[in-house]
């Protein structure tokens, strides 16, 4: 049989997932995955400051550029 993952995006289809249980359809592997983390806080502190820095305002200076009338 083939492994999927979903990604349940209503409380309603835990439901549904249980009744294709019951029903010999499906079989629930994990029953809970952790909440998302948000990216700002998954990559928190990864970067050395001064690359940090550099990269804040190299977008800084590549926001301005789209702003200039051509």
């Amino acid at each position: 049989m083939d492994t999927l993952t979903i990604e349940v995006t209503d409380k309603r289809a835990y439901k549904l997932l249980k009744d294709l249980e019951d029903l010999h359809l499906i079989r629930v592997i994990a029953e809970a995955i952790k909440p998302r983390q948000r990216l700002s806080e998954k990559y928190a502190g990864k970067l050395p400051s001064e690359v940090a820095d550099n990269l804040q305002n190299h977008i800084i200076q590549s926001r301005k550029e789209w702003e200039r009338s051509i």
